[in-house]
């Protein structure tokens, strides 16, 4: 299993979705299991959520970001 991939997957879609972000910030480990469709070990589940959290902050840094520089002038 590349984790990165599936972190990948899991940002995607829970970004599409605002019902499924609300779930995921109410209980990660239920919906990374029903995306991916497997039940993993905690000590891979927890990689795996704080990979997605870590990239949907980031995400949200970044768009932010380009939202402030477009204030300025810059893209």
């Amino acid at each position: 299993m590349d984790i990165k991939e599936k972190i990948e997957e899991i940002v995607a879609k829970v970004k599409a979705d605002k019902n499924l972000k609300e779930k995921f910030e109410k209980n990660p480990v239920k919906v990374v299991e029903d995306i991916l469709g497997i039940d993993l070990p905690d000590e891979l589940i927890e990689k795996v959520i704080e990979g997605a959290k870590a990239k949907l902050s980031a995400d949200v840094v970044g768009d932010i970001a380009s939202k402030i520089g477009g204030l300025f002038g810059k893209k």
